[in-house]
């Protein structure tokens, strides 16, 4: 199911990059049905059915509990990750920006459930075979868009902007752009070409968010190595094939805050364990992938690159 990543790979949901979102929308199909849920994702769970990973399945649906595959801080990660992309685009949308921008859409299902103003255009951009399904499987479940969804159906590797402008999106208006759990499966330089190309892509007022991590400390990429191994063990024990590391690209690259700063945009920045702290979660503690490392970005494009 997984091979190592190379210039031009392709995949579906259910294979290589293609199934970390299904396993995305798994967790928040988890997060949805805990006690006390700070998201709301109706669509994860019959979305994941449908992709037909039967673990999967049954963990989205409640049928196996997640004990020791999926545990509380992979959990309670994509409680805070959800909320905070939710409140990112609302907020921007409210401000009055019209124009949302999902890279790397996934199984992502905001422009299903996310109460936006009238007028909002949103644009999903991911592989052809992953807005195809998608689309599809949510027009089966009867699910209807809550703004005027426009999907980009092309490979970020490829000239995705050119494809964004054929869909309807202006460059002259501000914009709201995600790139959620991304940037670590793009190579060094494909990140700061998209890094780029949403800046070139965005009017002043326009606003981005992301993750950004720094470079790691000596020992830091082993001991995630080893952690992702141990993870996709327990995966494999279970029947699922996926090898977790392989899917990544290691080494060092820019750090997306500081790049995204020498490009003109002023950011504020929000640590993980924070982000626990202000959602009422239980701490967050050290972890072998350095999660307590990862910031969450966003801010706003309102000055001329430096």
């Amino acid at each position: 199911m997984t091979s190592t990543r190379h210039d031009g790979d392709d995949w579906d949901l259910a294979s290589s990059v293609g199934a970390t979102a299904t396993m995305a929308a798994m967790a928040r199909a988890i997060a949805t049905r805990t006690d006390r849920p700070i998201i709301d994702d109706p669509y994860a769970e019959p979305l994941v059915r449908a992709v037909g990973i039967d673990l999967l399945t049954r963990l989205a649906s409640g049928e196996l509990p997640p004990d020791d595959l999926v545990d509380r801080v992979a959990i309670d990660g994509a409680k805070v990750r959800t909320r905070f992309y939710d409140e990112f685009f609302l907020d921007a949308a409210n401000s009055g920006i019209t124009q949302v921008v999902i890279l790397a859409a996934g199984l992502d299902s905001r422009a299903y459930r996310l109460p936006w103003p009238t007028g909002t255009v949103v644009y999903e951009v991911d592989q052809p075979r992953v807005i195809e399904f998608k689309t599809r499987t949510l027009a089966e479940l009867g699910a209807a868009p809550t703004a005027d969804r426009r999907v980009v159906a092309v490979d970020l590797r490829d000239d995705w902007s050119a494809a964004l402008r054929t869909a309807g999106f202006q460059p002259a208006l501000p914009s709201a752009w995600s790139a959620e759990g991304l940037l670590g499966y793009l190579p060094p330089e494909a990140q700061d070409r998209l890094l780029d190309t949403v800046t070139e892509l965005s009017a002043p007022g326009s606003r981005v968010a992301t993750e950004s991590r720094p470079n790691p400390r000596p020992g830091d990429e082993d001991r995630t190595r080893k952690g992702l191994d141990s993870i996709s063990e327990r995966w494999r024990a279970h029947g699922f094939d996926t090898d977790m590391a392989r899917l990544r690209y290691f080494g060092a690259r820019n750090e997306a805050a500081p790049y995204l700063t020498g490009l003109g945009w002023t950011l504020d920045a929000i640590s993980t364990r924070d982000l626990f702290a202000a959602n009422d979660l239980p701490p967050l503690e050290a972890d072998d992938l350095r999660m307590s490392d990862l910031r969450y970005v966003s801010g706003t494009l309102d000055k001329t690159p430096k």
